[in-house]
């Protein structure tokens, strides 16, 4: 490198770091009131940049969280942000945390983002977009769907995002998924319902609870009492203490009942590719993990849709996480590597630096989607105790990748799994599904998950403590209602990137009923793990009633063949040499769904149960197999 070269380099350098190290102090939360276009008031801080303990001059970019969880998680955060030249805003949504009005998911918060952005506008501290400057907004989960409310609803001054496992979309994923419920969601109304009632403002009917304090013990103990409810479901109206919350029981009652994807959903307020045309067209960072409850709305709903929509850059951040765990490099039973875990904060000032201010810092250049390549994992315990899973950080030009083919692997009834399609004319494998017996959950992509299961990448195998386990401690594998297809030890490393797609020929003696799928990765035995590990990878379900679409129920015929297809949530893994790709199929995955009843009867209201015996064909005219993207390396 010359040193004239190295002379314009180092300057370059001293210039962001002097723009993106801290310059300002730190203003003590302000607490404040906002008012929206039907005279609700909402609750929020203000946290400003100070020098010599007053107020900064001038103007500047705003960060703004619009939150369900109160504003102190912001508070943590906001020094990052406010040491460095922006004006941070927290906002409480409607009905929750101080601020009035009844709470009802993300329906209102399309036109409260808007008028918030709005008000933000005509404050003495904003730097207006024109000047350099803009609203950029942060936040993880039901945060990230505020952000796409905010640009649902076309908000004035909103210039740059970072929605971060975003919920959106939940109608097909999320809450309901392919026409089954997400058990989570229980628990996170369950935990909601139990929030302090706001202390200002009209409180309609039915829409908080009391502020007796007998009424807050009870509502306080729902969440230990999670697993005892989703065993006793289905969930009627007035039947737990959630009655003393009604407008969370009501939310949660609905969800869990209403199955079409119809405009109960669409209109949700943070269904994005249902309103693509409605969105405002500003630039977005979307972050998510391979084991996070988003990541098939985030990476292929999201993205893929804004990308082709919009002009704007869209960028996809995918690592190996969890819900919420930018930060963490070990997951569940995985350890992923030092460099798996990010200084998040600095990602994101990176992008608002740039998107907010102009900084020429390289966002610019940067690919269009970074993601976490997991593996090739090694049967030796990392130094944390974990399955040391291992990975690299790679830059992609597109997502999902054009360059992966994708290779069905077809199941066999010897039980093998392989690219060579079945010869025989006529094979199947039949199993009983009991509902009263479901298969456990033990790990996978939870949030929100409390006492239901763990979460992450973990052994496939029962542990005495999962009380969904009922004491056992056998591998699922060994369940007679659990199919296994797996592969010969593979003879080198094989990558999988993008989306999986299981295609099943099916019958069924009941007239509806649920296929589950989960891709594993068998670890041979070796001194650390003599009995081998079988990490999970990915899994997903589908109602049956909703195999043709999921606008609108229609049951089986018992006996009467039909093809269903399964979508999986994307990877990105390497299968090491040795391992073995193995594909679990069967009809349960519980508590992270709810339990089919097998009876057809509306959903959330069966009086009944009836075993089923499940069907799946494996010959040369029903192929059943997986779809995997394979990546040569």
């Amino acid at each position: 490198m010359t040193s004239m070269r190295a002379a314009i380099l180092l300057a370059a350098a001293a210039v962001l770091i002097a723009e993106t190290n801290p310059v300002y102090e730190v203003g003590t939360p302000e607490r404040i009131t906002v008012a929206m276009r039907d005279g609700v008031k909402l609750s929020a801080v203000l946290i400003r940049p100070m020098r010599a303990g007053r107020p900064a001059e001038g103007r500047f970019p705003v960060i703004l969280n619009r939150t369900p969880y109160g504003t102190g998680r912001l508070e943590g955060t906001a020094p990052y942000f406010v040491s460095r030249g922006y004006v941070v805003v927290g906002q409480n949504v409607r009905g929750r945390h101080g601020s009035e009005g009844p709470w009802r998911g993300q329906v209102d918060d399309p036109n409260d983002g808007h008028d918030t952005a709005a008000w933000i506008g005509r404050q003495p501290w904003y730097l207006p977009e024109a000047e350099g400057g803009g609203i950029g907004t942060i936040g993880t989960s039901y945060e990230g769907a505020t952000q796409h409310s905010l640009a649902l609803g076309r908000a004035p001054n909103l210039k740059a995002m970072i929605p971060v496992d975003s919920m959106s979309n939940y109608g097909k994923f999320g809450v309901r998924h392919n026409g089954a419920f997400e058990l989570r969601f229980f628990n996170w109304i369950f935990s909601l319902g139990n929030s302090p009632s706001p202390v200002t403002g009209p409180k309609p009917p039915g829409h908080y609870p009391s502020n007796d304090p007998n009424t807050r013990d009870l509502l306080a103990g729902l969440a230990d009492k999670v697993p005892e409810y989703v065993r006793a479901l289905p969930l009627r109206p007035g039947t737990t203490p959630l009655r003393l919350a009604p407008g969370y029981e009501k939310w949660l009652v609905e969800a869990m009942s209403h199955g079409d994807y119809d405009g109960y959903w669409k209109n949700s307020g943070a269904s994005v590719v249902d309103h693509i045309p409605e969105y405002k067209d500003i630039p977005i960072l979307h972050v998510t993990g391979w084991y996070d409850t988003w990541t098939w709305q985030v990476a292929n709903m999201n993205f893929v849709e804004l990308t082709r929509a919009k002009k704007s850059p869209q960028r996809l951040l995918i690592g190996p996480w969890v819900h919420g765990g930018q930060a963490a490099f070990a997951h569940g039973e995985a350890d992923f590597g030092r460099d798996a875990g990010l200084d998040f904060d600095a990602v994101r000032v990176r992008w608002f630096e740039h998107h907010l201010r102009g900084v020429k810092n390289g966002v610019e250049s940067d690919a269009p989607v970074k993601i976490f390549v997991m593996g090739p994992g090694q049967s030796r315990k990392a130094p944390d105790g974990k399955v040391m899973v291992g990975g690299r950080w790679r830059d992609e030009r597109e997502w999902p990748l054009a360059r992966a083919a994708s290779t069905p692997f077809y199941v066999h009834a010897d039980g093998t799994l392989s690219v060579n399609k079945p010869a025989e004319s006529n094979s199947s494998t039949t199993y009983t599904f009991d509902p009263r017996d479901p298969v456990p959950t033990v790990g996978g992509s939870l949030s929100s998950e409390g006492q239901l299961a763990p979460r992450g990448a973990m052994d496939q195998r029962c542990r005495p403590e999962l009380w969904a386990c009922k004491g056992s401690s056998m591998r699922l594998s060994q369940r007679k209602d659990v199919l296994t297809f797996r592969t010969e030890p593979l003879g080198t490393d094989t990558e999988v990137t993008g989306s999986l797609i299981v295609k099943l020929w099916i019958s069924s003696t009941a007239v509806d009923t649920d296929f589950t799928a989960k891709l594993v990765d068998v670890y041979p035995p070796s001194p650390d793990f003599p009995d081998g590990v079988e990490l999970n990878v990915s899994d997903s379900i589908l109602r049956a009633r909703y195999r043709k679409s999921l606008a609108k129920a229609e049951l089986l015929k018992p006996g009467e063949l039909a093809e269903v297809t399964i979508e999986m949530y994307p990877t990105s893994l390497v299968f090491g040499k040795g391992h073995r790709i193995r594909l679990d199929i069967s009809s349960s995955n519980f508590p992270r769904f709810d339990v089919n009843p097998n009876t057809g009867e509306p959903l959330n209201a069966n009086r009944r149960w009836a075993i089923a015996d499940n069907t799946v064909f494996h010959d040369a005219s029903r192929p059943s197999h997986i779809l995997l993207p394979l990546v040569k390396r």
